[in-house]
């Protein structure tokens, strides 16, 4: 039997290691620059360029959602690990959407050059989209698979709770003993109630 549950536990390092560097992708490739390009500023040729998170925000607040939902399934139990471990798959999902949706994007770009030029829109030449955007897609495929993990296996992994040890087994209870008449300070005790320790 031991041999059938022990693959198992063995899958909550592989969910956590996958949902950590996920989110840590993901939060990684937000703050890069995902594209950039030229526009003309008063007659003179300026490059500007934008983050991910210029780009879209979805890929690095996803990746905190799923951060959270991967401790939180460590802290509850039931069809609530089912519902967290959802939750991780659709945060997963979702910085994967974000990633492609924003790979190709040049609205952000375009307005940097609006800005610039003082204008409601501007146009930008010259553009060019560096790899952070297919970083956060890496990042969103890891957290994807570690909800999957905790979806299938999620059931069989140990919960947070002080009543337990990490075999999930439950502690002793510490046993009350009756204190000992003959040492000194129970003397005194008896003595401030205004008993007579010396008695029967």
């Amino acid at each position: 039997m031991s041999k059938a549950v022990t693959p198992r536990r063995g899958t909550v390092g592989t969910a956590l290691l996958l949902g950590a560097a996920g989110a840590a992708l993901a939060l990684l490739a937000g703050g890069r620059t995902w594209a950039e390009g030229t526009t003309t500023v008063a007659q003179s040729t300026v490059t500007k360029h934008v983050s991910g998170q210029d780009v879209t925000g979805l890929p690095g607040a996803l990746a905190v959602v799923g951060l959270a939902a991967l401790v939180a399934v460590f802290a509850v139990r039931g069809v609530w690990r089912t519902v967290v471990s959802a939750g991780l798959v659709l945060a997963g999902a979702g910085v994967v959407a974000g990633a492609v949706t924003g790979a190709g994007d040049t609205s952000a770009l375009e307005e940097q050059a609006a800005k610039a030029n003082g204008l409601t829109s501007g146009a930008v030449d010259h553009v060019t989209h560096t790899a952070w955007p297919w970083v956060a897609l890496a990042g969103g495929v890891l957290l994807l698979l570690a909800g999957l993990l905790a979806l299938r296996f999620g059931r069989h992994w140990p919960a947070m709770s002080g009543r337990y040890e990490r075999d999930g087994t439950p502690r002793p209870r510490r046993v009350r003993t009756a204190p000992d008449p003959e040492r000194p300070e129970e003397l005194w005790k008896a003595l401030d109630r205004g008993e007579d320790p010396t008695g029967a």
